[in-house]
């Protein structure tokens, strides 16, 4: 039997040690030694674990490793999902996912994401300019009055979602994407049900007063016809909302905190040069860890058997793709470990690939670069306000997420 085959007992993912500052240490030897491995799950199955770069990008883009299997009645519960319904875009396969893709697609391209631009920094600078006034009362909550509300305002102008119904979301969306056991009463399953309530209204409101946004064209797509389900409506609305802040959020706040607490120099060397952000922005979305557990939290299931990097997957089998590990194969990244943020080329993983692409990649990538011009620019000297160790992080969720991030501005 290929050693691959077998089950490493000591390997249980998801595996532990993962930082918003590196995968898991594990993942350096199974990528040079098993980079498609059989391992145990915290939801007490096995799974195959993938973690260099080629096996991952084949698997993302391989249609025969089916989400929709995992959602399935009886699907095995593997350790380190987030929760999913049926009726979700990330848990559909072919055409029913392309079907309800095609629906947003036109508001994510890349042309209409630009023309979103003066209006994304429009955003960025209200929230920076009571910051530069407040310079001299103390420390600053970074995630409070900045790094989550930036995002979420963006995408809440783009559904047309009221702010007051988003912060509302904000707190629901953080226990939806919490990783547990799924049971009735965990914090994932109460945070879908809030998370579908709030939507129902959003809806009901939003059909009665159509306006010109990506709700209300959805809602036309769905009344005027076609096949999107009034729950499948609900479902993709909040999905929207919650992809749309909650990762982009939790890189941006990660991001800053690497550059100001461990690459001091870097975060200069952009002060200096703000053209140079759009190149370092990928590299801090390859090099900054968002994924607690080293994958998004969307496994799979084999839908018929196939082989992958010389390993043979059976039907039912599952298969858990680590996107961290694989932004640190150095056959693709040379010297993988270190931040260079004028890395060129850099094809990193961090939106996936294949049919579940990020729909909102160039909006995260202008989010991101509108951000941190705004910080490089306005507070060239920002700096944590304590040291590192006190800072607080949300624990158990699908992303390494912080609580606070208080920093000290000085214009």
């Amino acid at each position: 039997m290929n050693v691959t085959e077998e089950v490493q007992e000591t390997q249980v993912f998801p595996l532990a040690g993962s930082s918003y500052r590196c995968p898991a240490p594990q993942y350096a030897r199974l990528r040079a030694e098993a980079p498609v491995v059989r391992v145990r799950t915290e939801g007490g199955v096995d799974a195959w674990l993938v973690t260099a770069y080629d096996e991952a990008r084949e698997a993302l883009a391989d249609p025969r490793l089916s989400r929709a299997e995992t959602v399935k009645p009886g699907a095995p519960r593997i350790g380190g999902a987030m929760t999913s319904t049926p009726d979700m875009i990330i848990s559909m396969d072919g055409d029913e996912h392309a079907r309800l893709r095609r629906l947003a697609a036109g508001a994510f391209t890349a042309r209409r994401i630009e023309q979103m631009r003066p209006g994304i920094q429009r955003i960025a600078d209200d929230l920076l300019d009571p910051l530069a006034m407040a310079t001299s009362s103390g420390p600053v909550d970074l995630v409070e009055r900045f790094t989550v509300p930036m995002p979420l305002t963006v995408i809440g102008n783009l559904l047309g979602v009221p702010m007051e119904v988003l912060w509302l979301f904000a707190a629901h969306a953080r226990d939806f994407v919490t990783v547990d056991d799924q049971g009735e009463d965990s914090d994932s399953v109460n945070g879908l049900a809030k998370l579908t309530e709030s939507m129902v209204d959003v809806v009901a409101q939003k059909r009665a007063h159509p306006a010109e946004d990506l709700l209300s064209d959805l809602i036309a797509a769905r009344d005027s016809g076609d096949r999107l389900s009034e729950q499948e409506l609900v479902t993709f609305a909040f999905t929207l909302i919650g992809a749309g802040f909650d990762t982009t959020a939790n890189q941006l706040a990660s991001s800053v905190l690497a550059l100001i607490a461990h690459h001091r120099d870097q975060w200069n060397w952009l002060a200096e040069d703000r053209t140079r952000i759009p190149r370092a922005v990928e590299e801090l979305l390859r090099h900054v860890n968002l994924f607690s557990t080293d994958s998004a939290g969307n496994p799979r299931i084999a839908a018929e058997d196939l082989e992958l990097g010389g390993v043979r997957i059976a039907k039912g089998d599952a298969v858990v793709i680590a996107i961290s590990a694989a932004n640190r194969d150095g056959r693709v990244f040379p010297d993988p470990d270190r931040l260079d943020l004028a890395r060129t080329p850099n094809p990193h993983l961090s939106f996936g690939h294949g049919m579940h692409l990020c729909l909102g990649k160039q909006l995260t990538r202008m989010e991101l670069e509108v951000a941190i011009d705004g910080l490089v620019r306005r507070f060239p000297d920002l700096s944590l306000a304590v040291p590192e160790s006190e800072i607080p992080w949300h624990l158990g969720g699908i992303n390494h997420a912080l609580e606070t991030l208080p920093v000290t501005l000085r214009p």
